[in-house]
Formats: structure tokens, C-alpha cells, sequence
């Protein structure tokens, strides 16, 4: 067998394989020999077709079965011997095949860069110092309470917090524009999931009246034809509804699993929930930053095909959202690849080089650490042994665990050499920063 590796770009390369004849033709013998006393035809007894019939009558499937096989086992030698890693399938084209002469075919791939990973030496990271306290808690439950809330019709001029029952529609150069029309749309006033300037124009409206808001669609507007554009809502109020908050009762405090104990129950249960919520944020706010850090220290090429593969797990992930019908949808169009391409990119990246920091550093999943994620997430539930047990036998679910165990342990490692600074932070100006990392 004959190879020659060839560079075509970045991380592109180009195997060019050679199979003698002999061995081609050797191997197809051997495998007329094996598939003759299989072999039935009329006119012949089961198992006695001569190997010379069987190859005119098979000769052509079963030159196409060996060289299928030999081309696989000899790319498999080839990229150990070049010591290539490939990344993703090659792209195969026959350049010889011809009986009684050599075999050749080209294989191209991309291969896994080298990856050197820097640490974050000079790199200041953000540790936010937090607690809880009683202002906190209280202000909790008043959260828990507004998503408890019921609206109630009222006859008073409509206030921010309200909701408002409308009837709109949108109009651009006296011509009604697609998506700009809505029935009987629930609108509660503050929330801003209108266009700047709508909820404004609705303060102080009442049941019955009609408006007529002349407003402008932001820049960067997801719709090309909106963008900045000029535009006239007219909506028609058909409901003003008041916020009625429920009172912190036996049947609120039910709901939240509290039968007994009264406030002061609630408000320890709240504590608790509140608590694993701000481990998991200062560890997410924390990660952020070294993750954005690793990436701006460490510049790689990636393969564009572990890209398009997260690429089509980040599809398979939305399309989980469409639910029944999904499969007749056009994917392609309704979720075109710009979609994702940034943060696949990333993904892949980030994947890269924690898998190189992981290997370099040695990184295991230390029992004990795997155990008290294990308990930290079963803390969720009522039945945490139930959870515990769970998650022992079965190992698809532990071997998540021990994943996000090493990730941990990688970050650690990159914080050891990055310049730490403690930032006090409240409990909600924390979980607004986590938030808007995430934006």
C-alpha cells in the first residue's frame, strides 16, 4: 500500500492511497472461494457452482464488497501510520479502478489541531462575595407571590403592572405589515415584550378606548423590512386588570410544600432554595468569565466539521421545542445554520482546550466530589435518597455527573493562575449579573 499525505489547507488534508492489484485480486479469490458452496443457481446442486461461474455471475458485487472493505482498513492503517487524527468522515473519490491495475482513491479530512493551552496568568477574574439576608428572603416571596397573582377587571386608568386585554394592529406607510397584528393579546404593562414606546403609550388607558401610538421599530429589529422603520399601532382596549397578590396563607404555603410550621417555614424553605440557587450562581459567574478568558488567551483553528456537528445537536435541541409535526418542517430554512454558528464555534473551542487542560493536568472525577453533586442536585427533591439511588445505577446519568465534576476541576486549575478579586455583590445584583452574562 502506497500513501502520501498532502496539506490543502489549515487543518484540511488529503491521504492519497494506493492498493497493488495482486492483493485486490487475491483477496477477491479468497472471497469467491468462501462464497461458492453458498452459492445456488439453477442447474448446479446446492454448494457445487464452480468458483469460475460464480465469478461471472458475482464477480463484479463482490470486487465491489472486497475494495469497499480494503479501502476502509487501509484508511484506518494509513491516518495510525501518518499519525493523523481525523475529525468527522472523509470525502472519498476513486481516482483509479481499473481490473488488473492498482487501486488508488483519495481520502479528505480535517484533522484535531495541535492544542497548547496558555493559563490565565495576568487575567483578573471577579469572584463575587454574597449572602442572604432577611430583605432577601422577604423579597422572595413577594416573587412567589406576583407569580401566584391573579388579574381582576377594573374600571381605573391602566397603571404599569397592569394587564391589558387589546386588539392591534400595525401599519407602515398606510399599508398593515406581516406579525403586526394581534387579538385579544394579553399585554401587561412594564414588561417590556413590546417595541419601546407601546406599553408607554397605554398608561392611563381605560376598557373602550382606542389609541392610535406612532412609534419606531429598533435598529436591530429581528425582521430586515422593520428595522427603524416608522411605523402606527392601532389598538383598541378591550380590559384593564389589576395585579391581586394572594395572601401568604395555608393553601400559598401548600404550594410550595410547607404544611405546617406557618411563615416561618416558608420563609426557612425559601432560605434553602435561595442558597443552592446562589452556589450555582457564583459558580456560573465565576465560569463565565474564565471560560471567556481561556478562549481570548487561546487562539485556535477548528474543524468545520465538529462545528456543523453542534451545529445539528443544537437544531436537534430546538426542535425538541416544535414537538408533533416536527419532521415536516423545512429545518434548513426554519433554522438555518447562522443561527448557531457562533456558538457552536464556541462550544467547540471551549471543548478543545478543556480536553487538553483535563489531559495535561491529569483531571479525574474524585469520588467524593461526584457524591456531593450527586446529593446537591437530589437536595432538590423530596425523596433525595430515592434521587441518590437513581443516579448510582445508572450510569449514563453518573457519567454526566463525573463530567461536569472534571469541568469543575478544570476551572479550578485556570483560577489558580488568574488574578482573583473579591466584589461584593447582594443577592440580586449577583443573579442580574448571571443573567446578563447569559444575554
Amino acid at each position: 500500500m502506497q500513501v502520501s499525505v498532502e496539506t490543502t489547507s489549515g487543518l484540511e488534508r488529503r491521504l492519497t492511497i494506493a492498493i497493488p492489484a495482486g492483493k485486490i485480486q487475491s483477496a477477491i479469490d479468497s472471497r469467491v472461494q468462501k462464497v461458492a458452496p453458498q452459492v445456488q443457481l439453477d442447474g448446479f446442486r446446492p454448494g457445487k457452482v464452480p468458483a469460475k461461474v460464480v465469478r461471472q455471475r458475482f464477480g463484479d458485487t463482490i470486487r465491489q464488497e472486497v475494495l469497499g472493505e480494503m479501502m476502509s482498513e487501509s484508511f484506518q492503517q494509513a491516518v495510525t501510520d501518518e499519525k493523523l487524527k481525523p475529525a468527522g468522515q472523509p470525502r472519498v473519490e476513486t481516482k483509479q479502478d481499473e481490473n488488473g491495475k492498482d487501486f488508488s482513491f483519495t481520502a479528505t479530512f480535517e484533522v484535531y489541531p495541535e492544542v497548547e493551552v496558555k493559563d490565565l496568568a495576568g487575567t483578573a477574574i471577579t469572584k463575587p462575595v454574597t449572602d442572604i439576608n432577611d430583605e432577601d428572603v422577604d423579597n422572595m416571596l413577594e416573587t412567589l407571590r406576583k407569580q401566584q397573582a391573579e388579574y381582576k377587571e377594573t374600571d381605573q386608568p391602566a397603571a404599569d403592572g397592569d394587564q391589558l386585554v387589546i386588539d392591534f394592529e400595525g401599519f407602515k406607510d398606510g399599508e398593515a405589515f406581516d406579525g403586526g397584528k394581534g387579538e385579544d393579546h394579553e399585554l401587561v404593562l412594564g414588561s417590556k415584550s413590546m417595541i419601546p414606546g407601546f406599553e408607554d403609550g397605554l398608561i392611563g388607558a381605560k376598557a373602550g378606548d382606542e389609541k392610535k401610538l406612532e412609534l419606531t421599530f429598533p435598529e436591530d429589529y429581528h425582521a430586515e423590512e422593520l428595522k427603524g422603520a416608522d411605523v402606527v399601532f392601532e389598538v383598541k382596549v378591550k380590559a384593564v386588570k389589576q395585579q391581586q397578590l394572594p395572601d401568604i396563607d395555608e393553601d400559598f404555603m401548600a404550594k410550595f410544600g410547607v404544611t405546617e410550621g406557618g411563615v416561618d417555614a416558608l420563609k426557612a424553605e425559601v432560605r434553602k432554595n435561595m442558597e443552592r440557587e446562589l452556589q450555582q450562581a457564583l459558580k456560573n459567574y465565576s465560569k463565565k468569565q474564565v471560560m471567556d478568558a481561556l478562549l481570548e488567551k487561546n487562539s485556535i483553528e477548528v474543524p468545520s466539521a465538529l462545528v456543523n456537528q453542534e451545529i445539528d445537536a443544537m437544531r436537534r435541541q430546538m426542535l425538541q421545542q416544535f414537538g408533533a409535526g416536527a419532521e415536516n418542517l423545512d429545518l434548513e430554512s426554519l433554522l438555518p445554520a447562522e443561527m448557531f454558528s457562533e456558538q457552536a464555534e464556541r462550544r467547540v473551542k471551549l471543548g478543545l482546550l478543556l480536553a487538553q487542560l483535563i489531559e495535561d493536568r491529569d483531571i479525574k472525577p474524585e469520588d467524593d466530589k461526584v457524591r456531593e453533586m450527586v446529593e446537591d442536585i437530589a437536595s432538590a427533591y423530596e425523596a433525595k435518597d430515592e434521587v441518590i439511588n437513581y443516579y448510582y445505577n445508572n450510569p449514563q446519568q453518573l457519567n454526566q455527573v463525573q463530567s461536569l465534576v472534571v469541568e469543575d476541576g478544570a476551572v479550578e486549575a485556570l483560577l489558580q493562575s488568574a488574578d482573583v478579586k473579591e466584589q461584593t455583590m447582594s443577592y440580586d445584583e449577583l443573579m442580574q449579573a448571571v443573567s446578563a452574562q447569559q444575554d
